[in-house]
């Protein structure tokens, strides 16, 4: 039996991994060599944010929780590593796949490799080349010990050469975020907001905010706030707020917009139910961008820079900044009908779990 350890730790890893178990399950049922160990490093610790998700996407409980909790960047860095060192201490797998860019994908990465266990990165290669992200730190020490790579676009694969990987290394296969949206889109759950906010299909806003540049400073982020709502012309924009943005949240006293309707965190399929059927979204996420580009949901990003170019150059999605005055101009256009409509990129089709795991039972492990 080859045992591959698949990490979760942050609600994007929990799309990422959630189609690959599916494959690895479908193939066991026809006599399949392939097992795994779901290891949740327990990077995120709200049932919201975490617990939801293997509801939602059919996941079985992890067998494996190292219970890593918050703390700041070293601390959760450093208990991630000493849990993952201490389970394979006690029994190594025959491959380490880790997914997307969060502290855990780093950490496990990095105890692998140092105890010889080969590594396999979901989503390698994407960059944004904005060294203020830890994100882009991770994607950077990933990849630099990653032996094998599965990436989502070209862009990806270009920047893998561009550090010296070769091309038996990497591996072209899509995007397994995609599989699971696509898998999950019959299932969608209306939430019970959509009535008590009295929601009409393309008629509202759905906005995502947590990176630090955009939240940490609250003089800033009251900024986004109002302008998002002084653009929106009356639509309401729903705002699930996220545990880090929430703490600034309680400092800030908004001027009583009422287009801003605030909530909490929703599951994986509440949440894209809202996306699907939103006029567009307004975001910081790079994952979400690439959801919208696949439902063809107009998508504004927060950012100056993204690691997804794909989705501006392919999909449904622009880069706004950091700067609140672009808000309303994009809300201008979206409003008079005049947004881009977007094609779907390369292999986002639905089926990259199964050629990942295709690949991954033909290497010599």
């Amino acid at each position: 039996m080859i045992i591959l350890d698949l990490i979760v730790g942050a609600r994007p890893n929990f799309m990422k991994i959630a189609p690959l178990i599916r494959e690895i399950k479908r193939r066991q049922a026809t006599g399949s060599n392939l097992g795994y160990r779901l290891v949740h490093t327990g990077q995120h610790y709200d049932r919201n944010m975490s617990g939801s998700f293997f509801d939602d996407l059919g996941i079985p409980e992890p067998d494996i929780n190292l219970n890593a909790g918050s703390g700041s960047q070293a601390e959760q860095t450093s208990g991630i590593m000493l849990g993952y060192e201490k389970l394979l201490m006690q029994k190594k797998p025959d491959l380490c796949i880790v997914v997307g860019d969060v502290t855990s994908t780093m950490a496990c990465a990095i105890v692998a490799k140092k105890m010889m266990v080969p590594v396999a990165h979901v989503e390698g290669g994407i960059r944004s080349g904005d060294m203020t992200m830890p994100e882009e730190i991770n994607r950077i020490v990933t990849d630099s010990i990653t032996d094998y790579f599965f990436t989502t676009s070209e862009t990806a694969n270009a920047n893998l050469r561009k550090c010296g990987v070769t091309d038996d290394r990497i591996f072209f296969v899509g995007n397994t975020m995609i599989d699971t949206l696509l898998a999950s889109r019959p299932l969608f759950r209306k939430p019970d907001l959509w009535n008590t906010f009295n929601l009409q299909e393309k008629k509202y806003i759905v906005l995502t905010l947590h990176r630090p540049n955009n939240v940490d400073d609250p003089v800033n982020l009251k900024h986004l706030l109002e302008e998002i709502s002084n653009s929106a012309q009356g639509l309401p924009v729903v705002f699930p707020v996220h545990p880090r943005t929430r703490k600034v949240m309680q400092e800030l006293k908004l001027s009583g917009k009422s287009e801003l309707h605030l909530t909490e965190p929703l599951g994986y399929l509440e949440f894209n139910y809202l996306v699907e059927r939103a006029g567009a979204v307004i975001t910081d996420s790079g994952g979400i961008t690439e959801e919208t580009t696949v439902m063809s949901v107009p998508c504004m990003t927060l950012r100056n820079s993204t690691e997804r170019p794909e989705t501006v150059t392919m999909g449904t999605n622009e880069l706004l900044g950091t700067d609140p005055g672009a808000i309303g101009p994009a809300m201008a256009k979206l409003l008079s009908g005049d947004w881009k409509k977007g094609t779907i990129p390369p292999l986002w089709d639905g089926h990259t779990s199964e050629r990942i795991i295709e690949i991954i039972s033909k290497l010599s492990l």
